[in-house]
């Protein structure tokens, strides 16, 4: 299927790199100029930002609580942007809509951005985050019964590092993971996987843009050779919690998503993979807006529901 026309649209308007070296400070605000003010936002039942104590220090997390109720479900959500850009408020909007859509209460984490962090600054952050939400499973009125981990991009990296640090240290409240165009494997060679050649331009993420996008975190001490880094070079993937994985037709890095859904499989994970036709990376953050994409974060509700087939794939 052709790129979505409205996604066409788009990037028709955005100017193609002109080599200049990037310059996070000056994105991060181009970034914060396209936030839409709170009354524009999807509305819910509570909506709280806090500083949490956890393992890697003071964190702070926004935690959005979609409807009253007794008890809840959480989801601890990290936000994507080649580990140097993004925000709570970048990111909001994916907050409520899953929140809404799954009915759990969500804790979007506001980990420490490369350069200024050194690798594992952030990822500390969001394991630590995990944790403390274990801990104070009263005081956010936890159901006990499903603790996921959820990233879109570098998020979902994240997302799926976390589920294999959680099973090392044998802290079994982990119950899923889910990945939305996870960035899986930090070893950019063109030749490793065919979409990064077949979707390697003309799509906004491009595979000649990989590399210096990640080179902040790449070069603060994250090796990609090492699975907290590169989650799909883990050997074993036994016992790692349930997984949806999310993939974008026209993206580079949607085979490593899929073959590591399908190694999940293989290791016995109950894992659903499942590719958006017609869609880009980045298409849950930029444009959930459009219907057909906006079922992304109903699915999520739907699989944490128990309602996804056992080791369903929609990837074609």
């Amino acid at each position: 299927m052709t790129i979505h026309p409205e996604i066409a649209k788009i990037l028709s308007t955005i100017p193609a790199p002109d080599g200049s070296p990037l310059d996070p400070q000056a994105m991060r605000a181009g970034e914060a100029a396209q936030v839409p003010p709170l009354e524009e936002r999807l509305p819910l039942h509570g909506v709280e930002d806090r500083i949490v104590s956890t393992s890697a220090g003071e964190v702070p997390v926004r935690i959005y609580t979609p409807a009253e109720a007794e008890s809840y479900g959480l989801i601890v959500y990290f936000h994507g942007g080649a580990f140097f850009l993004g925000s709570l408020d970048t990111h909001d909007h994916v907050a409520r809509s899953l929140a809404k859509e799954t009915g759990h209460k969500v804790i979007s984490v506001d980990y420490r951005l490369a350069p200024e962090a050194a690798f594992p600054a952030g990822l500390s952050d969001c394991y630590g985050v995990v944790r403390w939400a274990a801990e104070h499973g009263s005081e956010l009125a936890w159901n006990g019964a499903t603790l996921a981990v959820a990233g879109d991009s570098s998020g979902g990296t994240y997302a799926a590092a976390v589920a294999a640090m959680a099973h090392e240290d044998g802290f079994d409240a982990v119950t899923h993971q889910i990945l939305f165009y996870p960035s899986l494997d930090l070893d950019f060679d063109v030749d490793r996987y065919p979409s990064m050649r077949e979707n390697a331009e003309g799509y906004g993420l491009e595979t000649a843009g990989l590399a210096p996008f990640n080179a902040f975190y790449l070069n603060s001490g994250a090796d990609p050779a090492d699975p907290l880094v590169s989650p799909i070079k883990r050997r074993d993937l036994t016992g790692l919690p349930p997984a949806l994985v999310i993939t974008a037709e026209h993206d580079p890095l949607r085979d490593e998503g899929e073959l590591y859904g399908k190694r999940l499989q293989e290791a016995g994970v109950n894992t659903t993979v499942s590719r958006y036709a017609g869609a880009n990376h980045g298409f849950v953050a930029n444009f959930s807006w459009l219907p057909e994409f906006y079922q992304a974060f109903r699915e999520a509700g739907n699989f944490l529901a128990g309602n996804a087939p056992a080791g369903q794939d929609r990837a074609s």
